[in-house]
């Protein structure tokens, strides 16, 4: 019997083998050193590629098959366990290669940190850059007792790389009193509790512009996301998550890249969290890669 590495569970379902023919790149960035509740989100990409062959390949939603988009799951970036600086250096040096070779990055974390150095890469491809956000948490602390490198920060040095305004933040329920009124006070917007209608609202604005798209798995309620490392009342559903993501897909935003991060499989017995940021993965693929 032919052994099909795309059914192994050792990459994503469908996974081309020919990384020069790929359009699209997917990678894990397994880090998790910065957390302050609960590690484990390093084992997350693991994971996701695992149950994505549970998948069906084909999308209802966008009536695309998977075989429609050639892409090559590379893997795990092998990070330094325990040094942030330097996995972060790591991961932006990985993506500037992602891009100089023309591939679509599509990043599976890991602790939300990780986004900060793909967030620099793709600014330095695409300066006029414009970031939505999907999230519980605001994540626009400075530092975290006393740690600029911290999983509370990478949106907070988003804005001061690429301009506060250029960030759009939905299903944002979570945060210090401070970081909510600096956001005001600098133009960044934060559409709180829900996703779906304000980002119908903002897309138009962002039309024919390169935007980056990260999304954390807390975004959804407990209720369809227990295995992640800080966890929120009152999210979303992973219908809400699903009807957003082929928002984006149908409208006129250039999307450039996009990650999925937070996912701690240890938390979920059930594994409904992996298996719903798996589905995610497949739409992201199938509405973002054109």
């Amino acid at each position: 019997m032919r052994f099909d590495e795309s059914y192994s569970g050792n990459v994503f379902i469908k996974s081309h083998s020919d990384y020069k023919e790929s359009q699209a790149v997917i990678y894990g960035m397994p880090m998790d050193w910065t957390v302050s509740f609960r590690p484990g989100s390093r084992f997350g990409p693991a994971r996701i590629r695992e149950v994505s062959v549970g998948l069906e390949e084909y999308s209802p939603y966008l009536d695309r098959e998977l075989d429609e988009v050639k892409y090559f799951d590379a893997g795990d970036i092998p990070l330094p366990f325990g040094n942030p600086q330097r996995s972060l250096d790591m991961i932006e040096e990985y993506v500037d290669q992602l891009l100089a070779d023309g591939k679509f990055p599509l990043g599976m974390g890991g602790e939300h940190l990780v986004s900060w150095p793909v967030f620099k890469a793709m600014h330095k491809k695409y300066p006029d850059l414009a970031i939505i956000h999907m999230d519980a948490h605001t994540d626009l602390r400075t530092e975290y007792e006393g740690e600029p490198l911290s999983h509370s920060t990478p949106i907070r040095k988003a804005a001061d790389l690429i301009g506060p305004e250029n960030i759009f933040s939905f299903g944002i329920r979570s945060g210090m009193k401070e970081e909510f009124q600096w956001a005001k006070e600098v133009g960044l917007q934060i559409f709180k509790f829900d996703v779906h209608k304000p980002l119908c609202d903002v897309l138009p604005k962002l039309s024919g512009r390169p935007v980056y798209v990260t999304i954390d798995i807390d975004v959804l309620d407990p209720a369809h996301a227990p295995g992640t490392g800080t966890v929120d009342a009152g999210g979303i559903t992973s219908k809400e998550l699903l009807a957003s993501i082929h928002e984006i897909a149908r409208s006129n935003v250039k999307v450039v890249g996009a990650d999925l991060v937070e996912v701690a499989p240890v938390y979920d017995h059930s594994e409904q969290t992996a298996n719903t940021a798996s589905k995610m993965i497949r739409e992201m693929i199938l509405g973002f890669v054109k």
